[in-house]
């Protein structure tokens, strides 16, 4: 499956949750999150902008446990970030990370997230708070098949474009942390 994604980052929650309200989208997802990311030694997979993750979901609508098995690959990331996914949820994460293993991936990094959806036409909004060793500010990302959707929401959120980000979290964060150690 191929997605359009965009991120607006350093967000005020509580305004993009009443604009949210504001369009009708519906919640569609109040979680938190494991994401254990995995990668060769070399780290071909994060070189080329993507990776191989096992997701451990703690769904709190549903009160329920969901583990995905997830590979992910960058397609273009000129005007929006475009991402080859592959998912399927599995029972076990110890056999999901056994399998990548055997790929001879290994565990690069495992990253905790609080997750609300909203379901919006076709295109998902969602507000990320990761833990802050990781990112330190909540972002939303905006992800949907439909360009012309992606720049709805965008510009009903308040925003425009320009506001957007194709960049993967880790880019974001190699920026961010460049400008806060020059002081900036």
């Amino acid at each position: 499956m191929q997605e359009i994604e965009t991120r607006i980052i350093n967000i005020n929650i509580e305004d993009i949750r009443k604009k949210l309200l504001g369009i009708n989208a519906k919640k569609v997802k109040q979680e938190n999150q494991i994401n254990n990311i995995y990668d060769f030694s070399d780290k071909k997979l994060l070189n080329a902008k993507g990776y191989a993750r096992i997701r451990i979901v703690d769904d709190e609508l549903k009160n329920i446990k969901h583990i995905y098995m997830t590979t992910k690959k960058l397609l273009n990331q000129d005007k929006y970030k475009v991402m080859e996914e592959n998912e399927i949820e599995i029972n076990d994460d110890v056999e999901g990370e056994n399998i990548f293993r055997s790929l001879g991936l290994e565990l690069v990094q495992s990253i905790k997230k609080y997750r609300e959806s909203y379901k919006y036409k076709n295109t998902l909004i969602e507000i990320d708070v990761n833990e802050k060793s990781f990112c330190p500010f909540p972002y939303i990302e905006i992800e949907t098949a439909h360009e012309d959707e992606l720049k709805e929401v965008v510009e009903l959120l308040g925003y425009t474009l320009d506001d957007t980000t194709s960049k993967t979290i880790y880019e974001i964060m190699e920026e961010w942390g460049k400008r806060n150690i020059k002081g900036l």
